[in-house]
């Protein structure tokens, strides 16, 4: 990653910019992006190096060596622009990846270096595919969650039987769900807004079963002198005790104990979500379902069958987190395919 030879400067630059994102509020897995397109960016600007400093670093290194009259030539929107079209036209990247591009660039100038970019005005824009989502049928939906077992199946049971994201699910803490209300609240969601879910009558048993162990595994921690987890913004310096208690453990934790790499402290982490995908891929491969299934497809699933349901579509956008009932409206599209729409003119002969 190291963009320059004096590495102290490096450094202190990436740790200014990580603080910045996470002040920010940008989502822990859209940072090591930010950082990659920033740095992209940057390395694409041949030997002009602003990446390594501060915003006052980047000024009295560029004057020091004389290259400050022409900073205005390269530093800034036109730049910007150009690179972003670069990255269309010649690159070919995907529509989410240009615009992941511009976002980091944006607070790269704006919160880092601290020179807005104004307007960029029009340039080439990678297209956005007209796709629709993979929706499992009910017997499919079955049969894949048949081939899931033990935490992985009662998390597969709640991304069908709730609707949420996988990291949502993932990071899902004990106090968030409420047996009495029979819901569950999805806390920090996308576009960092909570939600009320349902919890499925059919996972209370099995997750009060499973909560059960996972509180055994929290008071064998205790023993140990761990037992903490991490706890979002400024909630550890605020309660200081929170992180060992039991309302504040994931539900679905992992396996072993292991050193947070932002501080190192010996913390039980919540399960990493490439166990409950490799686990899907797998059921989805002995249930012999054909169609390209990740995770993401039971949220499909769970819109779907709601709106089959006879749900109307603005309560499936609130359950599902949607800002705008446009993006709700593609499971509409897909219930106007096939046998639920028109019949073929095959059929009528």
């Amino acid at each position: 990653m190291p963009l320059s030879n004096n590495s102290d400067a490096v450094a202190r630059f990436w740790r200014k910019y990580l603080i910045a994102l996470m002040k920010s509020g940008v989502k822990e897995s859209a940072v090591k992006w930010y950082v990659r397109h920033a740095e992209a960016y940057v390395k694409a600007s041949a030997g002009r190096r602003i990446g390594t400093h501060s915003a006052a670093d980047v000024e009295a290194w560029l004057g020091g060596r004389g290259r400050m009259d022409g900073m205005a030539a390269w530093h800034g929107a036109g730049q910007v622009k150009a690179f972003l079209q670069a990255l269309a036209v010649v690159g070919r990247v995907a529509a989410s990846t240009q615009n992941q591009a511009l976002n980091a660039l944006v607070f790269f100038y704006d919160q880092v270096l601290e020179q807005p970019l104004g307007e960029l005005g029009a340039f080439a824009r990678a297209k956005r595919p007209q796709r629709l989502p993979v929706v499992l049928s009910r017997d499919e939906v079955m049969r894949l969650l048949t081939g899931l077992h033990g935490m992985h199946a009662t998390m597969g049971a709640l991304l069908y039987g709730t609707g949420m994201r996988l990291m949502e699910c993932v990071r899902l803490r004990v106090k968030d769900v409420d047996f009495g209300y029979g819901q569950i609240v999805v806390r920090d969601g996308k576009g960092q807004k909570d939600r009320v879910v349902p919890l499925p009558v059919r996972l209370v048993e099995p997750l009060r079963a499973h909560l059960e162990k996972v509180r055994g595994l929290h008071r064998d921690d205790l023993v140990l002198g761990a037992g903490a987890v991490f706890l979002p913004d400024a909630l550890a310096r605020k309660y200081p005790n929170a992180a060992r208690e039991w309302g504040w453990q994931y539900v679905f934790p992992a396996s072993r104990l292991a050193a947070d790499p932002r501080d190192g402290t010996v913390r039980r982490h919540h399960l990493h979500e490439t166990s409950l995908q490799k686990a899907v891929r797998a059921a989805t491969r002995a249930a012999g379902i054909e169609k390209p299934v990740s995770c993401h497809a039971l949220r499909h699933s769970f819109a779907t069958h709601m709106l089959e349901g006879g749900y109307d579509i603005r309560t499936v956008q609130e359950l599902l987190g949607h800002s705008d009932v446009k993006t709700t409206m593609i499971y509409t599209h897909v219930l106007n395919r096939g046998g639920l729409g028109v019949v073929s003119p095959l059929d009528r002969v």
